[in-house]
Protein backbone atom coordinates (compact mmCIF):
# COMPACT_ATOMS: atom_id res chain seq x y z
CA UNK A 1 0.00 0.00 0.00
CA UNK A 2 1.39 3.40 -0.98
CA UNK A 3 0.87 6.27 1.43
CA UNK A 4 1.68 9.87 0.50
CA UNK A 5 3.65 11.93 3.00
CA UNK A 6 4.17 15.67 2.80
CA UNK A 7 7.95 16.31 3.00
CA UNK A 8 7.56 19.99 3.95
CA UNK A 9 5.23 19.13 6.85
CA UNK A 10 7.61 16.47 8.16
CA UNK A 11 10.50 18.92 7.87
CA UNK A 12 8.67 21.60 9.86
CA UNK A 13 7.56 19.10 12.51
CA UNK A 14 11.07 17.71 12.97
CA UNK A 15 12.54 21.20 13.16
CA UNK A 16 10.03 22.19 15.85
CA UNK A 17 10.76 19.08 17.92
CA UNK A 18 14.50 18.64 17.57
CA UNK A 19 16.71 21.52 16.56
CA UNK A 20 14.56 24.34 15.32
CA UNK A 21 15.68 27.07 12.96
CA UNK A 22 16.09 30.80 13.20
CA UNK A 23 14.93 32.74 16.25
CA UNK A 24 11.82 30.63 16.90
CA UNK A 25 12.27 28.26 19.89
CA UNK A 26 11.51 24.59 19.46
CA UNK A 27 8.55 22.90 21.09
CA UNK A 28 10.83 21.12 23.56
CA UNK A 29 12.52 24.37 24.57
CA UNK A 30 9.18 25.99 25.35
CA UNK A 31 7.89 22.90 27.16
CA UNK A 32 11.05 22.65 29.28
CA UNK A 33 10.86 26.34 30.20
CA UNK A 34 7.19 26.01 31.13
CA UNK A 35 7.63 22.97 33.39
CA UNK A 36 10.84 24.07 35.08
CA UNK A 37 9.16 26.08 37.92
CA UNK A 38 6.93 23.13 38.85
CA UNK A 39 9.89 20.74 38.89
CA UNK A 40 11.93 23.21 40.92
CA UNK A 41 9.10 23.60 43.43
CA UNK A 42 8.79 19.84 43.87
CA UNK A 43 12.54 19.49 44.39
CA UNK A 44 12.64 22.33 46.92
CA UNK A 45 9.70 20.93 48.89
CA UNK A 46 11.30 17.50 48.96
CA UNK A 47 14.61 18.96 50.11
CA UNK A 48 12.94 20.99 52.85
CA UNK A 49 10.96 17.92 53.93
CA UNK A 50 14.16 15.90 54.34
CA UNK A 51 15.92 18.69 56.25
CA UNK A 52 12.83 19.28 58.43
CA UNK A 53 13.30 15.82 59.94
CA UNK A 54 16.32 17.21 61.82
CA UNK A 55 15.29 20.87 61.95
CA UNK A 56 11.65 21.01 63.12
CA UNK A 57 11.56 24.78 62.62
CA UNK A 58 11.45 24.17 58.86
CA UNK A 59 7.97 22.69 59.27
CA UNK A 60 6.67 26.25 59.52
CA UNK A 61 8.05 26.92 56.04
CA UNK A 62 6.39 23.76 54.77
CA UNK A 63 3.07 24.85 56.27
CA UNK A 64 3.22 27.97 54.07
CA UNK A 65 5.01 26.39 51.13
CA UNK A 66 2.75 28.01 48.53
CA UNK A 67 3.32 31.49 49.93
CA UNK A 68 7.07 30.98 50.38
CA UNK A 69 7.58 29.65 46.85
CA UNK A 70 5.41 32.42 45.39
CA UNK A 71 7.49 35.07 47.20
CA UNK A 72 10.72 33.50 45.94
CA UNK A 73 9.47 33.29 42.35
CA UNK A 74 8.10 36.84 42.55
CA UNK A 75 11.58 38.10 43.37
CA UNK A 76 13.30 35.99 40.71
CA UNK A 77 10.74 36.60 37.94
CA UNK A 78 10.64 40.38 38.51
CA UNK A 79 14.43 40.59 38.47
CA UNK A 80 14.78 38.35 35.41
CA UNK A 81 12.17 40.29 33.42
CA UNK A 82 13.82 43.56 34.40
CA UNK A 83 17.33 42.68 33.26
CA UNK A 84 16.76 40.23 30.39
CA UNK A 85 13.12 40.57 29.23
CA UNK A 86 12.63 36.87 29.99
CA UNK A 87 11.17 34.78 32.75
CA UNK A 88 13.32 32.83 35.20
CA UNK A 89 13.11 29.63 33.16
CA UNK A 90 13.27 31.31 29.75
CA UNK A 91 16.48 33.13 30.65
CA UNK A 92 18.01 29.83 31.70
CA UNK A 93 17.30 28.40 28.23
CA UNK A 94 18.58 31.47 26.37
CA UNK A 95 15.14 32.82 25.42
CA UNK A 96 13.72 36.30 25.61
CA UNK A 97 10.32 37.96 25.27
CA UNK A 98 9.36 40.40 22.54
CA UNK A 99 6.24 42.43 22.01
CA UNK A 100 4.14 41.23 19.09
CA UNK A 101 2.87 44.80 18.59
CA UNK A 102 5.29 46.66 16.28
CA UNK A 103 6.68 50.00 17.51
CA UNK A 104 9.17 52.60 16.37
CA UNK A 105 12.00 50.52 17.84
CA UNK A 106 10.79 47.23 16.35
CA UNK A 107 13.22 44.92 14.62
CA UNK A 108 12.69 42.32 11.93
CA UNK A 109 12.91 38.72 13.11
CA UNK A 110 13.00 35.87 10.62
CA UNK A 111 12.13 32.28 11.42
CA UNK A 112 14.21 31.03 8.46
CA UNK A 113 11.33 28.86 7.40
CA UNK A 114 10.02 28.28 3.95
CA UNK A 115 6.68 29.96 3.23
CA UNK A 116 7.02 32.22 6.30
CA UNK A 117 7.43 35.96 6.16
CA UNK A 118 9.72 37.88 8.53
CA UNK A 119 7.83 39.58 11.35
CA UNK A 120 8.53 42.79 13.22
CA UNK A 121 8.70 42.51 17.00
CA UNK A 122 9.15 45.32 19.50
CA UNK A 123 10.60 45.66 22.97
CA UNK A 124 8.58 44.53 25.98
CA UNK A 125 6.84 47.43 27.70
CA UNK A 126 6.63 48.00 31.46
CA UNK A 127 2.94 47.06 31.42
CA UNK A 128 3.74 43.75 29.72
CA UNK A 129 6.46 43.05 32.30
CA UNK A 130 4.08 43.65 35.20
CA UNK A 131 1.38 41.52 33.63
CA UNK A 132 3.97 38.82 32.90
CA UNK A 133 4.80 38.66 36.61
CA UNK A 134 1.08 38.33 37.35
CA UNK A 135 0.67 35.45 34.90
CA UNK A 136 3.91 33.74 35.97
CA UNK A 137 3.46 34.01 39.75
CA UNK A 138 -0.04 35.21 40.68
CA UNK A 139 -2.16 32.84 38.63
CA UNK A 140 -0.18 29.67 39.51
CA UNK A 141 -0.42 30.66 43.19
CA UNK A 142 -4.20 31.08 42.98
CA UNK A 143 -4.50 27.81 41.09
CA UNK A 144 -2.51 25.92 43.73
CA UNK A 145 -4.62 27.39 46.55
CA UNK A 146 -7.87 26.50 44.75
CA UNK A 147 -6.58 22.99 44.10
CA UNK A 148 -5.67 22.61 47.79
CA UNK A 149 -9.13 23.80 48.88
CA UNK A 150 -10.78 21.51 46.35
CA UNK A 151 -8.81 18.47 47.50
CA UNK A 152 -9.47 19.24 51.18
CA UNK A 153 -13.19 19.79 50.62
CA UNK A 154 -13.67 16.72 48.47
CA UNK A 155 -11.54 14.60 50.80
CA UNK A 156 -13.67 15.56 53.79
CA UNK A 157 -16.87 15.02 51.84
CA UNK A 158 -15.82 11.58 50.61
CA UNK A 159 -14.73 10.55 54.09
CA UNK A 160 -18.05 11.68 55.56
CA UNK A 161 -19.96 9.82 52.84
CA UNK A 162 -17.83 6.70 53.38
CA UNK A 163 -18.59 6.59 57.10
CA UNK A 164 -22.24 7.36 56.52
CA UNK A 165 -22.23 10.74 58.30
CA UNK A 166 -23.21 12.89 55.36
CA UNK A 167 -23.59 13.28 51.62
CA UNK A 168 -20.58 13.96 49.44
CA UNK A 169 -22.30 16.95 47.87
CA UNK A 170 -23.64 18.53 51.05
CA UNK A 171 -20.81 18.33 53.58
CA UNK A 172 -19.93 21.65 55.19
CA UNK A 173 -16.41 22.50 56.32
CA UNK A 174 -16.05 23.70 59.90
CA UNK A 175 -13.73 26.49 60.97
CA UNK A 176 -10.78 25.02 62.86
CA UNK A 177 -8.40 26.55 65.32
CA UNK A 178 -8.52 27.67 68.92
CA UNK A 179 -8.97 31.32 67.97
CA UNK A 180 -12.23 30.67 66.12
CA UNK A 181 -13.53 28.47 68.92
CA UNK A 182 -12.73 31.06 71.58
CA UNK A 183 -14.43 33.97 69.84
CA UNK A 184 -16.26 36.38 72.09
CA UNK A 185 -19.95 35.65 72.62
CA UNK A 186 -20.82 39.15 71.46
CA UNK A 187 -19.49 38.21 67.99
CA UNK A 188 -21.31 34.91 67.88
CA UNK A 189 -23.66 35.93 65.08
CA UNK A 190 -20.83 37.45 63.07
CA UNK A 191 -18.78 34.27 63.44
CA UNK A 192 -21.74 32.24 62.20
CA UNK A 193 -22.09 34.48 59.15
CA UNK A 194 -18.38 34.22 58.40
CA UNK A 195 -18.57 30.46 58.76
CA UNK A 196 -21.46 30.30 56.32
CA UNK A 197 -19.65 32.55 53.84
CA UNK A 198 -16.52 30.40 54.08
CA UNK A 199 -18.53 27.22 53.65
CA UNK A 200 -20.32 28.59 50.59
CA UNK A 201 -17.05 29.81 49.11
CA UNK A 202 -15.49 26.36 49.54
CA UNK A 203 -18.52 24.73 47.95
CA UNK A 204 -18.28 27.17 45.05
CA UNK A 205 -14.59 26.29 44.59
CA UNK A 206 -15.44 22.59 44.57
CA UNK A 207 -18.06 23.15 41.88
CA UNK A 208 -16.17 25.50 39.54
CA UNK A 209 -12.56 24.32 39.95
CA UNK A 210 -12.94 21.21 37.71
CA UNK A 211 -14.39 23.38 34.95
CA UNK A 212 -11.65 25.99 35.31
CA UNK A 213 -8.95 23.34 35.35
CA UNK A 214 -10.38 21.49 32.35
CA UNK A 215 -10.80 24.72 30.36
CA UNK A 216 -7.25 25.85 31.13
CA UNK A 217 -5.70 22.50 30.29
CA UNK A 218 -7.74 22.14 27.10
CA UNK A 219 -6.91 25.65 25.88
CA UNK A 220 -3.23 25.19 26.72
CA UNK A 221 -3.14 21.88 24.85
CA UNK A 222 -4.75 23.52 21.81
CA UNK A 223 -2.17 26.32 21.76
CA UNK A 224 0.71 23.88 22.18
CA UNK A 225 -0.60 21.74 19.33
CA UNK A 226 -0.96 24.80 17.08
CA UNK A 227 2.54 25.93 18.05
CA UNK A 228 3.91 22.50 17.20
CA UNK A 229 2.21 22.62 13.79
CA UNK A 230 3.56 26.15 13.18
CA UNK A 231 0.03 27.58 13.09
CA UNK A 232 0.72 30.20 15.80
CA UNK A 233 3.70 31.90 17.39
CA UNK A 234 2.15 31.90 20.88
CA UNK A 235 2.92 28.83 22.98
CA UNK A 236 0.33 29.58 25.71
CA UNK A 237 -2.91 31.58 25.92
CA UNK A 238 -1.22 33.89 28.46
CA UNK A 239 1.39 34.94 25.90
CA UNK A 240 -1.36 35.59 23.36
CA UNK A 241 -3.30 37.75 25.84
CA UNK A 242 -0.16 39.72 26.70
CA UNK A 243 0.80 40.10 23.03
CA UNK A 244 4.25 38.60 23.66
CA UNK A 245 6.27 36.19 21.54
CA UNK A 246 9.21 34.20 22.86
CA UNK A 247 12.33 34.11 20.67
CA UNK A 248 15.88 32.94 21.01
CA UNK A 249 18.42 35.47 22.25
CA UNK A 250 21.43 35.97 20.05
CA UNK A 251 24.96 36.35 21.38
CA UNK A 252 25.00 40.06 20.56
CA UNK A 253 21.76 40.58 22.47
CA UNK A 254 23.20 38.87 25.55
CA UNK A 255 26.32 41.05 25.37
CA UNK A 256 24.23 44.20 25.00
CA UNK A 257 22.04 43.14 27.91
CA UNK A 258 25.11 42.59 30.10
CA UNK A 259 26.42 46.05 29.22
CA UNK A 260 23.05 47.62 30.03
CA UNK A 261 22.98 45.88 33.40
CA UNK A 262 26.46 47.15 34.26
CA UNK A 263 25.57 50.71 33.23
CA UNK A 264 22.27 50.65 35.13
CA UNK A 265 23.90 49.45 38.32
CA UNK A 266 26.68 51.98 37.95
CA UNK A 267 24.09 54.77 37.78
CA UNK A 268 22.34 53.35 40.85
CA UNK A 269 25.61 53.36 42.80
CA UNK A 270 26.22 56.97 41.73
CA UNK A 271 22.81 58.03 43.05
CA UNK A 272 23.66 56.97 46.61
CA UNK A 273 23.64 59.91 49.04
CA UNK A 274 24.65 60.37 52.65
CA UNK A 275 27.78 60.04 54.79
CA UNK A 276 30.62 57.87 53.43
CA UNK A 277 29.94 55.12 55.97
CA UNK A 278 26.26 54.97 55.00
CA UNK A 279 27.15 54.89 51.31
CA UNK A 280 29.57 52.02 51.97
CA UNK A 281 26.86 50.06 53.78
CA UNK A 282 24.32 50.77 51.02
CA UNK A 283 26.81 49.79 48.34
CA UNK A 284 27.57 46.54 50.13
CA UNK A 285 23.88 45.69 50.51
CA UNK A 286 23.22 46.42 46.83
CA UNK A 287 26.14 44.27 45.73
CA UNK A 288 24.96 41.43 47.96
CA UNK A 289 21.41 41.66 46.58
CA UNK A 290 22.62 41.83 42.98
CA UNK A 291 24.98 38.89 43.53
CA UNK A 292 22.17 36.78 45.00
CA UNK A 293 19.84 37.59 42.12
CA UNK A 294 22.48 37.04 39.44
CA UNK A 295 23.46 33.60 40.70
CA UNK A 296 20.00 32.54 41.91
CA UNK A 297 19.09 30.79 38.66
CA UNK A 298 22.06 28.47 38.28
CA UNK A 299 22.87 28.37 42.00
CA UNK A 300 19.37 27.31 43.07
CA UNK A 301 19.12 24.53 40.52
CA UNK A 302 22.70 23.36 41.17
CA UNK A 303 22.12 23.29 44.94
CA UNK A 304 18.98 21.17 44.60
CA UNK A 305 20.73 18.84 42.15
CA UNK A 306 23.76 18.40 44.42
CA UNK A 307 21.55 17.82 47.45
CA UNK A 308 19.56 15.14 45.62
CA UNK A 309 22.75 13.42 44.46
CA UNK A 310 24.28 13.40 47.95
CA UNK A 311 21.03 12.19 49.52
CA UNK A 312 20.68 9.41 46.93
CA UNK A 313 24.29 8.34 47.53
CA UNK A 314 24.01 8.09 51.32
CA UNK A 315 20.50 6.71 51.27
CA UNK A 316 21.42 3.88 48.90
CA UNK A 317 24.50 3.03 50.99
CA UNK A 318 22.50 3.10 54.23
CA UNK A 319 19.80 0.90 52.78
CA UNK A 320 22.34 -1.68 51.67
CA UNK A 321 23.80 -1.85 55.19
CA UNK A 322 20.74 -1.62 57.42
CA UNK A 323 17.74 -2.79 55.44
CA UNK A 324 16.70 -6.39 56.18
CA UNK A 325 16.53 -8.88 53.34
CA UNK A 326 13.10 -10.17 54.43
CA UNK A 327 10.60 -7.81 56.01
CA UNK A 328 8.35 -9.17 58.79
CA UNK A 329 4.67 -9.53 57.90
CA UNK A 330 2.39 -6.76 59.15
CA UNK A 331 0.18 -7.54 62.14
CA UNK A 332 -3.35 -8.69 61.34
CA UNK A 333 -6.14 -6.12 61.68
CA UNK A 334 -8.30 -6.27 64.82
CA UNK A 335 -11.46 -8.39 64.53
CA UNK A 336 -14.75 -6.53 64.05
CA UNK A 337 -16.73 -5.84 67.19
CA UNK A 338 -20.03 -7.63 67.79
CA UNK A 339 -22.84 -5.11 68.18
CA UNK A 340 -24.83 -5.04 71.39
CA UNK A 341 -28.10 -5.68 69.55
CA UNK A 342 -26.53 -7.99 66.98
CA UNK A 343 -26.93 -11.74 66.62
CA UNK A 344 -24.54 -13.59 68.99
CA UNK A 345 -21.90 -15.87 67.55
CA UNK A 346 -22.45 -19.62 67.94
CA UNK A 347 -19.95 -21.67 69.92
CA UNK A 348 -19.32 -23.95 66.96
CA UNK A 349 -17.35 -21.98 64.38
CA UNK A 350 -18.63 -24.20 61.56
CA UNK A 351 -22.26 -23.23 62.27
CA UNK A 352 -24.15 -20.40 60.60
CA UNK A 353 -25.05 -17.64 63.09
CA UNK A 354 -28.46 -17.22 61.44
CA UNK A 355 -29.79 -20.79 61.07
CA UNK A 356 -27.44 -22.35 63.70
CA UNK A 357 -26.90 -25.30 61.35
CA UNK A 358 -23.65 -26.43 59.81
CA UNK A 359 -22.75 -23.98 57.03
CA UNK A 360 -23.54 -25.03 53.48
CA UNK A 361 -22.58 -22.99 50.45
CA UNK A 362 -20.69 -20.50 52.68
CA UNK A 363 -20.64 -16.78 51.96
CA UNK A 364 -19.02 -13.81 53.68
CA UNK A 365 -20.17 -10.22 54.30
CA UNK A 366 -17.31 -8.03 53.08
CA UNK A 367 -18.01 -5.19 55.57
CA UNK A 368 -17.46 -7.46 58.61
CA UNK A 369 -15.82 -10.71 57.50
CA UNK A 370 -18.27 -13.11 59.20
CA UNK A 371 -19.33 -16.24 57.30
CA UNK A 372 -22.92 -17.53 56.91
CA UNK A 373 -24.90 -19.80 54.67
CA UNK A 374 -25.37 -18.04 51.37
CA UNK A 375 -29.22 -18.25 51.34
CA UNK A 376 -29.40 -17.08 54.98
CA UNK A 377 -27.17 -14.04 54.60
CA UNK A 378 -28.61 -13.10 51.22
CA UNK A 379 -32.18 -13.03 52.53
CA UNK A 380 -31.13 -11.15 55.69
CA UNK A 381 -29.12 -8.47 53.86
CA UNK A 382 -31.82 -8.11 51.24
CA UNK A 383 -34.35 -7.39 53.98
CA UNK A 384 -32.39 -5.39 56.60
CA UNK A 385 -29.49 -3.92 54.55
CA UNK A 386 -26.89 -4.62 57.26
CA UNK A 387 -24.61 -7.28 58.76
CA UNK A 388 -26.55 -9.30 61.35
CA UNK A 389 -23.62 -9.40 63.81
CA UNK A 390 -21.97 -5.95 63.60
CA UNK A 391 -25.07 -4.09 62.27
CA UNK A 392 -22.83 -2.29 59.75
CA UNK A 393 -24.66 -1.14 56.60
CA UNK A 394 -24.32 -3.63 53.74
CA UNK A 395 -25.95 -4.53 50.45
CA UNK A 396 -26.21 -7.61 48.26
CA UNK A 397 -23.09 -6.71 46.29
CA UNK A 398 -21.06 -6.92 49.53
CA UNK A 399 -21.68 -10.69 49.81
CA UNK A 400 -18.74 -12.85 48.71
CA UNK A 401 -19.04 -16.54 47.93
CA UNK A 402 -16.39 -18.76 49.57
CA UNK A 403 -15.10 -21.86 47.80
CA UNK A 404 -13.06 -23.09 50.76
CA UNK A 405 -14.40 -23.01 54.33
CA UNK A 406 -11.86 -23.86 57.05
Amino acid sequence: MFMYQNPSFNYVLQADLVGGEGMRPTFFEMAAAQHLPASLRAALLYSLGVMAQRRPILHKVLDYSDEAFAALMLLLEAHSLRISDASFAEALYGLRRRSAVPSSESETVSNNRSNTEPVRLGAVSRRQRNLSVLFLVGLPFLKSKMEAMYNAQRGGALQAAFWGTGDADSVEMEISGDASRSTDQRLGNDATVLQQIRSRFLKLCVQIYPWIHASHEGLSFAYQLLYLLDATNFYTPALHILGIQVTRASGQEMMDASKQIVERRKREFERLRGPPILQTVQRGLLRTAYGFLDYAQSGLIAAVFIFKMVEWWYQSAEQRLTSPTVYPPPPPPPPPKVAKDGIPLPEDRTSCPLCLEKRTNPAMVAVSGYVFCYPCIYNYVNQYKRCPITLVSASEDKIRRLYYDA
